[in-house]
């Protein structure tokens, strides 16, 4: 691993939708949203960053959906969970050609296909410089990606849950949708709640709150916003106590 140079984090838990790795083709896995995800997540490890990920499972299948809407919800869930590990393995093959060392870890145990999340353990990965991608949510039914990527955050002692979006950070309206909506710098977990912003679920941002882990959301899509993050420049908006 890179010499670590001198950065606002150590260690990061990126989250990361699905749906970005479907690139312009809306579902499945793209090839070139795949090339893209290594470039910048490589960007990141050579400044010594310890790195865990978070990916949805949207581009393949998610529980609350139109597809879904007729099934039992815990079964429908279940396969959104799988969506994350068949997303965090194609990821991982794709850091691994890269050079960069990658682990799929999963919250349930798939030992055919990955490792079995233990937290004591992926501290060792993320000491040995590589990185851990944390599949299958919580590996409990009702509980979204965002939930498990803070719990994960918190298991693991991370600095920070970086989550990556299509916009450059937190609006009071969708900036896609509303012309002159306005985007917020800095919000304290309280305020994301009253205002009913949509950062991530409340479950999400109460965990956070009560364990004073910061948010910062940004636009994954612009090339080396991740590493203007890490290196602690003023990209997307920041949500802390």
């Amino acid at each position: 691993m890179a010499q670590r140079q001198s950065t606002s984090f150590k260690r990061i838990l990126l989250k990361l939708s699905g749906e970005s790795l479907a690139g312009e083709q809306k579902n499945g896995i793209s090839p070139l949203a795949l090339d893209y995800f290594v470039r910048e997540i490589k960007k990141a490890h050579d400044l010594g960053i310890e790195i865990g990920l978070v990916l949805g499972g949207g581009n393949l299948f998610r529980g609350l959906s139109q597809q879904a809407e007729r099934m039992n919800r815990t079964v429908a869930d279940q396969m959104g969970m799988l969506a994350t590990v068949i997303n965090s393995l194609a990821l991982k093959d794709a850091l691994t050609q890269a050079g960069i060392p990658a682990r799929v870890l999963t919250a349930t145990q798939m030992n055919a296909f990955a490792d079995y999340y233990v937290s004591s353990q992926a501290v060792q990965y993320l000491t040995q410089g590589e990185v851990i991608l944390i599949a299958g949510g919580t590996g409990n039914p009702y509980f979204t990606t965002d939930t498990a990527a803070v719990l994960r955050a918190v298991e693991l002692n991370a600095d920070v849950v970086i989550k990556g979006t299509r916009v450059d950070g937190v609006y009071n309206a969708d900036p896609e949708k509303v012309e002159d909506a306005v985007k917020f710098d800095h919000l304290s977990y309280m305020e994301v709640i009253k205002r009913g912003l949509k950062v991530m679920d409340i479950t999400a941002i109460t965990l956070a709150m009560d364990n004073e882990l910061p948010i910062i959301v940004f636009n994954f899509g612009i090339e080396d916003n991740l590493k203007k993050v890490v290196l602690g420049e003023a990209v997307g908006t920041k949500v802390q106590g």
